[in-house]
């Protein structure tokens, strides 16, 4: 008996630096208060912003293949192949009227995930 599983790409995360306050430990008396108030730091840090629109994270996704194809073994099943399914991406413009008559358009292609055939061993 054959078994398929799909392991799905995730796109790549991106990063910015950002300046953000950070807590020192140390507390101060306001003036003409008693409430004591933490002070803090400023200090640059690499925070995630959000992830990519064309890049796919490929550490992870290879990270991930290793864990299904582990998990199928553990299953008493033995991989037959690993394909990779290929979607794309485009967008277009076009302009018409009496100055126009343009258009250009582009398009690319990213690995979206794996599909992974195993076959079961049989005793």
């Amino acid at each position: 008996m054959n078994k398929v599983v799909y392991v799905p790409a995730h796109f790549a995360p991106i990063y910015d630096k950002k300046r953000v306050d950070v807590p020192t430990g140390i507390y101060k008396k306001r003036m003409f208060s008693k409430e004591e108030v933490e002070c803090t730091r400023s200090e640059e840090q690499v925070v995630k912003s959000g992830e990519s629109d064309c890049l796919v994270d490929g550490q992870r996704l290879a990270d991930d293949i290793a864990q299904a194809i582990a998990s199928l073994n553990e299953q008493g099943y033995e991989v037959v192949t690993v394909i990779h399914t290929t979607s794309g991406a485009y967008d277009y413009k076009y302009g018409s009227g009496s100055n126009s008559g343009y258009g250009y358009g582009y398009g690319y292609s990213y690995t979206s995930g794996a599909t992974i055939i195993a076959r079961e061993i049989l005793n």
